[in-house]
């Protein structure tokens, strides 16, 4: 009886936390974009639409396949003395767990996929995960440093005053948050090896939690805190990571170009920054939309007309959505994994932690 009270009680925050609250996201989103956008012109706006020139929306989604492939790459470098795993592998099981992500709201892409590549590899889940937020953290450095360039290089169209202010800020604090977190996960890696340290303890508290299935967390978590011995995977994990992010720049550039719009250079780098704070703290709150918002103020900001502006975030997010949920349920399904399947792990380890 006390089984059956306690699901039910589940039930309700985690129905209203995964469907409820991405509805509300997408509400305030849209109807942000409708105060920012108050004077559209719907005619010249679906004339943007209808006559973009495809082959730049075909450079659009393949940049943004190629982005996803470069993290694959790079992951490939952070996971090569743990297990060398191919790049197409690691692409799939990114895309996948965006798609699952994507599909059912709120999911988390990380667990996703690490668990996706622990079960086809034969690795532990945790070891995966390790590597994936070394990934993550080292894509924070580069992202905190572009943002820094951004604000402190000098001339940016039509960005002045306050906005450079606050990109120098949230450059600088992310850029002490993520190197903060990668010392830490290194720093912490010796004391698991001792089983009488806090951290240990804390873990292994943890694990038993997990009823049997968290046995040998402690040692999963310490296998999974690597960084390639090799100086060359060292240098390509790095210079990948930079070029996740110039390719991610390129992303405007060709949705622009489809409707006739070109910015300095400088533009699509602010663009890709403002857009991405807007989507981490979005992600923080837990609230879809972030992306879109983000770009509408940035491009705003910019004085790109309207419909045109429009146009350019309605490729990037509508191409970005199909590509991930198309390849990546395409991947599960080639893997011989229900999405279900997938879904399940994720809430086991939400459960948990």
């Amino acid at each position: 009886m006390a089984t059956a009270k306690s699901m039910t009680t589940g039930k309700g925050p985690g129905i209203f936390l995964r469907w409820v609250l991405p509805v509300i996201g997408a509400a305030v989103a849209l109807a942000t974009l409708f105060w920012l956008y108050r004077g559209l012109d719907v005619g010249r706006f679906l004339s943007a639409v209808a006559t973009a020139h495809m082959g730049w929306l075909v450079m659009l989604a393949a940049t943004i396949l190629l982005e996803q492939l470069t993290r694959g790459w790079k992951w490939r470098q952070i996971l090569f003395d743990l297990k060398p795993i191919s790049t197409v592998r690691l692409f799939g099981a990114i895309m996948a767990g965006y798609g699952v992500a994507i599909v059912v709201p709120l999911g988390v892409s990380p667990l996703v996929r690490s668990w996706l590549i622990a079960r086809l590899e034969g690795l532990r889940m945790a070891s995966v995960l390790m590597t994936s937020a070394i990934e993550r953290f080292l894509d924070g450095i580069v992202f905190a440093l572009l943002a820094a360039f951004v604000a402190l290089a000098g001339r940016t169209p039509d960005v002045d005053g306050d906005v450079r202010m606050g990109l120098a800020v949230a450059g600088g604090l992310n850029l002490l948050l993520f190197s903060g977190l990668l010392y830490l996960l290194f720093i912490g890696r010796s004391p698991l090896g001792r089983e009488n340290a806090r951290l240990s303890r804390c873990i292994d508290w943890l694990a038993a939690r997990g009823r049997g299935r968290l046995d040998g967390l402690r040692q999963a978590v310490r296998d999974g805190i690597v960084w390639p011995r090799d100086r060359n995977r060292q240098i390509g994990a790095v210079l990948a990571s930079v070029v996740m992010k110039l390719i991610a720049v390129t992303h405007f550039l060709w949705a622009g170009l489809a409707v006739g719009i070109v910015l300095a250079p400088l533009d699509y780098l602010f663009l890709m920054i403002f857009a991405g704070f807007a989507l981490v703290l979005a992600r923080f709150v837990r609230v879809p939309g972030g992306f879109v918002i983000g770009s509408g103020f940035a491009l705003k900001l910019l004085g790109v007309p309207d419909e045109q502006a429009l146009a350019m975030i309605l490729f990037n997010h509508v191409l970005t959505i199909a590509l991930m949920v198309v390849i990546g349920l395409l991947f599960l399904w080639r893997s011989g994994i229900d999405i279900r399947q997938a879904r399940e792990a994720e809430s086991k380890v939400e459960e948990i932690v």
